[in-house]
């Protein structure tokens, strides 16, 4: 797929890099990502994420077309974060999404 360039924006190092990692962790480039400072550029993430983590949870295997994927917390309205319903661990792994408070971290995590 060829992008098309605006010429108004500079495409240097730090945009290939950009572009490579879209396309490493999406599986797909799109014009949208030549402007990576939009709300349409950030919503097309946010849905190819979505739905890369309905994939990942489906009931049903099938193949993933990148691996970039929500983390599976909520954010309230009042600062409050909760896993999602349904999500409280991970499904591959069984691990808590939310973790839990410790007053000291074991010494062979931190050493």
């Amino acid at each position: 797929m060829t992008l098309a360039l605006q010429t108004s924006y500079v495409y240097g190092q730090v945009h290939g890099y950009r572009m490579s990692l879209w396309a490493e962790h999406l599986g797909v480039l799109e014009n949208t990502f030549l402007a990576p400072e939009t709300l349409e550029c950030v919503h097309r993430v946010n849905q190819m994420a979505e739905a890369n983590w309905l994939q990942y949870t489906a009931p049903t295997t099938s193949g993933m077309r990148g691996h970039l994927m929500v983390y599976p917390l909520m954010v309230k309205s009042d600062g409050s974060v909760t896993s999602r319903p349904g999500h409280e661990t991970f499904p591959d792994v069984g691990g808590k999404v939310m973790g839990s408070n410790q007053l000291n971290i074991p010494d062979d995590l931190t050493a």
